[in-house]
């Protein structure tokens, strides 16, 4: 585990301070977070997560910090790279909040990393806004852990209207029956596979190939020549980053030319679009935003002027809309955070994807399912009470 002060801090301490004259003097909230920025989930943290706290914070602080009971409140943020390990999770988790004394603390960055944290934050009373945690047992866990909050959907969701976009691609005629599905074995990839096999059957759709591999697999070679060898009209794959990229590159290595190619996690991200270039076009993905919302343009471009990276297209946003949904709890109830998640439980939440509340399950009903790269942009082609969703194109071989 690595204690990385955010070194910004001092210059974003001393910009508010010649604005106002007394910020240097001022108190501040820490704020920890715990995130991979090595193992396998590194690629995904480092394009989704840290960027959006970087920029949240950055934000905050020039602007003069947090209104906290009538004081501005800089922000000091606390960070440790868990290293894609739920130990190392649970450790850092630990040491801020009993040795850092952090004011709150960031979710982690993964279903399985927020599932490992949850007992620790709600044993030190922590609100955990889990962005990337993505489970049907939503409300199982907000039961056992009442602070713990969603954001970003549930597995059914997901499958289901992924199997709705495809089964109105084969009504169509623009697709066959076959399709061949993939997953890496974590929670998240379990959690779907398991979730999207009834539904294909349910629609009527033969499932032709089914396997997973190992988090962390770097030859994804068998496991895209066993979907060619079953000649399916659809791939899906509950990928995470590391093997969204390795399948596509593998799918275009082995010619597996279907009709409809889905990966998962890291498919919105700007680096696949500049990867694959043309060939990418076509490909669903997980997620979507509207990129031509006013508001995820103007959060886009803060990100690229801030971090000196876009944000992907879909997690990114809604990283950020946590973090503006943590602030406006905190001016509006102060630092008690057990006040904070009450709040977070009554109010609805002005963010950049439009307002954001939580049901009786914690959960925010309101979020992207699917996207498609088309023109070079990630768009959104399915949600749940998203404005902005486009129609589904074609996907038309590897060129």
């Amino acid at each position: 585990m690595n204690r990385r002060p955010f070194l910004k801090l001092t210059s974003a301490i001393a910009i508010a301070a010649a604005l106002t004259g007394t910020a240097a003097a001022a108190d501040t909230i820490r704020i920890g977070a715990v995130a991979p920025r090595t193992g396998p989930l590194a690629g995904g943290a480092t394009v989704t997560q840290w960027p959006s706290i970087e920029l949240w914070v950055h934000q905050v602080n020039e602007a003069g910090g947090l209104n906290v009971d009538g004081e501005m409140m800089l922000i000091e943020l606390i960070e440790y790279d868990d290293q894609t390990n739920p130990g190392e999770t649970i450790r850092a988790v630990q040491r801020l909040a009993t040795q850092d004394n952090a004011h709150f603390i960031i979710a982690p960055y993964g279903t399985g990393l927020n599932l490992a944290a949850a007992p620790l934050f709600d044993r030190y009373g922590y609100p955990q806004i889990a962005v990337s945690a993505i489970t049907d047992q939503q409300g199982a866990l907000a039961e056992q852990f009442p602070n713990m909050f969603f954001t970003l959907g549930t597995t059914t969701a997901l499958a289901s209207d992924l199997v709705d976009v495809l089964e109105g691609m084969r009504d169509a005629g623009d697709l066959g029956n076959r399709v061949a599905m993939v997953n890496v074995a974590d929670a998240f990839g379990i959690e779907l596979a398991t979730a999207a096999r009834p539904l294909f059957e349910e629609a009527g759709f033969e499932i032709v190939y089914d396997t997973s591999y190992p988090l962390g697999t770097q030859d994804l070679s068998p496991v895209i020549n066993g979907a060619a060898a079953a000649e399916p009209d659809a791939f899906v794959a509950w990928s995470y980053p590391p093997d969204t990229f390795g399948l596509t590159e593998q799918a275009m290595i082995a010619g597996l030319d279907v009709d409809a190619f889905y990966t998962a996690v890291a498919t919105p991200f700007p680096g696949y679009g500049a990867r694959f270039g043309p060939a990418a076009e076509g490909v669903l993905g997980a997620g979507g935003v509207n990129p031509d919302s006013e508001a995820f343009q103007a959060y886009a471009a803060a990100h690229l002027e801030v971090t000196g990276a876009e944000p992907d297209y879909w997690a990114s946003a809604t990283t950020y809309a946590s973090l503006e949904i943590l602030a406006q709890s905190i001016e509006a109830v102060g630092l008690d955070r057990a006040e904070v998640s009450d709040y977070l439980r009554e109010a609805t939440f002005e963010t950049i994807l439009g307002p954001i509340s939580f049901d009786e399950n914690n959960s925010n009903a309101a979020f992207w399912t699917v996207g498609q790269w088309q023109g070079g942009v990630f768009r959104g082609v399915a949600s749940r009470d998203r404005d902005g969703a486009v129609p589904v194109i074609l996907k038309d071989g590897w060129e």
